[in-house]
């Protein structure tokens, strides 16, 4: 074969490679526009609940690492005088997501969710199932949020007066505060918390 015909095949080649190269990115541009609606939220409920979710994902994981017999622990070192022990924390989360989402929909909200309120949750496995049932709670009526009733007018004394999307962004600030400082209960008893764990030891 003449050199003239070998570098002509190979032109002829990498046209098609370079065809074939084309319409490969131009499939993966495509697939990726197509992507692209699912990557974000698709709601006013949707913006605000993946966050709620993410927070309530750890806190429910701090809750769970805690050994119940560690749940009346309140930390010695430091100033620490007249806080709640770890299980008040865990109550009074779970009471403060059934206050707000209360007011959300109209209703009147516990009164002494600053004590963890009036459900009878006293061990471990019972504030944890209260904890899961107030997320629960809360995620249903976080989904009834929608543009045409987003900056309705919500009366409390937990929160309020705010907005109903005020009020829904109040509840994920409020668990991940408390998240931030039962980190800490956990660390003392030399646990790392398990979000945490899924991290290198260089971030922790």
């Amino acid at each position: 074969m003449s050199l003239d015909r070998v570098a002509a095949l190979l032109v002829m080649c990498g046209i098609g490679l370079f065809a074939v190269g084309k319409s490969a990115t131009a499939q993966n541009s495509a697939t990726k526009e197509a992507a692209k609606p699912d990557d974000i939220p698709k709601s006013i409920a949707e913006s605000v609940s993946g966050t709620l979710q993410f927070a309530e994902g750890n806190f429910i994981g701090l809750a769970e690492a805690m050994p119940e017999d560690k749940y009346s622990y309140i930390p010695t070192v430091g100033k620490f005088e007249g806080v709640r022990s770890f299980g008040e924390q865990v109550k009074h989360v779970a009471c403060a997501q059934f206050a707000f989402f209360n007011e959300f929909e109209g209703k009147k909200p516990p009164e002494d969710c600053e004590k963890g309120g009036h459900d009878p949750a006293k061990t471990k496995a019972e504030l944890i199932k209260y904890l899961k049932d107030s997320f629960d709670y809360s995620n249903r009526v976080l989904a009834t949020l929608m543009p045409n009733n987003a900056l309705d007018r919500v009366e409390g004394r937990y929160a309020g007066p705010n907005t109903k999307l005020g009020i829904s962004i109040v509840a994920v600030w409020h668990i991940t505060d408390h998240y931030g400082q039962l980190v800490e209960y956990l660390r003392l008893n030399g646990i790392v918390p398990p979000m945490t764990q899924k991290y290198g030891v260089k971030v922790r």
